[in-house]
């Protein structure tokens, strides 16, 4: 497990090299000017050839690197940066580094995503399991016809619904934007249902399987209650696939869901990363897509990880 746990840190940099070359060649050949707005007042032609040799924005080759450089640290090793990992000034918030864009949104898309982490895995788990104990009863029915609706529906659907009952109809919880608790409910939700969903129906096949398995009529036969046959048992085996589908779904729920955050007004870097997509502020896209990329290569790898611990057999 040590050497797999190397061997995937060995890889990062090369895994992080590829995400940000392709990243930067679909950001350059995208329409629209970083340093021209054509709303508003437009700055003089000067300053605007002046931003755009400040940040090599003429030049593709010297910005990849330059900014690959700044970014990874290498210019400040070099003494080329002021600080290491310098993901450069944001194009289209005057006075903002994409470092601070992001320190300042991180925190609440990771608080948001481990709520919906949380709120998928109670409602997934038990749906899943519900119907894998019953197979083809009315329960099974009722939690896959739930789990299919939970897939279907776009996240922007399910958030206006929630926001109009829970929100507007009823008044129990703000319309939107970030400060205490209440105004962590309804986007978590929103942002859990999907997750949920495809956990529930993991969950389901796996128990299903499970519990027709040698070792679950060994366990039975030995007399053991059901409850502990299957969540003892069963379930330890079952939740499997359950943690390969966590590893992106976490990373995905923690680097923020773009749509979500907008409809709910919350300042993450899911709603960071749209506006600036919007204006083509590519120093904040190149950003946001190596903090996610990371993110998601670690997540994987503490799955890889926690397989070993959870089936003893996949460490040997």
């Amino acid at each position: 497990m040590t050497g797999l746990i190397l061997r995937r840190l060995l890889q990062l940099p090369l895994i992080i090299l590829v995400v940000y070359t392709a990243t930067f060649a679909l950001v350059w050949v995208i329409p629209g000017d970083p340093v021209d707005a054509p709303e508003g007042r437009r700055p003089p032609q000067a300053v605007i050839d002046a931003m755009r040799a400040q940040y090599d924005l003429d030049d593709p080759v010297a910005f990849y690197f330059s900014y690959l450089g700044k970014a990874t640290g290498v210019s400040w090793l070099l003494g080329d940066s002021p600080e290491p990992f310098d993901l450069g000034p944001s194009l289209k918030n005057p006075g903002w580094s994409v470092n601070g864009i992001l320190a300042a949104g991180l925190p609440v898309s990771v608080a948001l995503g481990l709520a919906a982490i949380i709120i998928a895995l109670l409602l997934g788990l038990s749906a899943g399991v519900l119907g894998g104990l019953r197979p083809n009863t009315w329960i099974d029915a009722g939690t896959q016809g739930l789990a299919v609706i939970g897939i279907s529906l776009p996240s922007f659907v399910i958030g206006s619904l929630l926001l109009a009952i829970f929100a507007v109809r009823l008044g129990w919880l703000p319309i939107g934007g970030w400060g205490g608790f209440s105004h962590l409910v309804l986007p978590a939700l929103a942002l859990s249902l999907p997750f949920a969903a495809y956990i529930a129906r993991l969950t389901r096949f796996g128990m299903i399987d499970e519990m027709r398995k040698d070792y679950i009529r060994t366990a039975r036969a030995k007399g053991l209650p059901e409850r502990q046959v299957a969540f003892g048992h069963a379930l330890r085996n079952a939740f499997l696939p359950v943690l390969s589908y966590l590893g992106p779904a976490t990373a995905i729920a923690m680097t923020g869901s773009f749509v979500v955050e907008k409809v709910f007004a919350v300042p993450g870097i899911g709603r960071h990363f749209v506006d600036a997509v919007l204006a083509k502020d590519i120093t904040l896209i190149m950003g946001v897509v190596l903090v996610y990329s990371t993110m998601l290569v670690l997540f994987n790898l503490a799955v890889d990880a926690l397989y070993g611990w959870i089936d003893p057999r996949i460490r040997l």
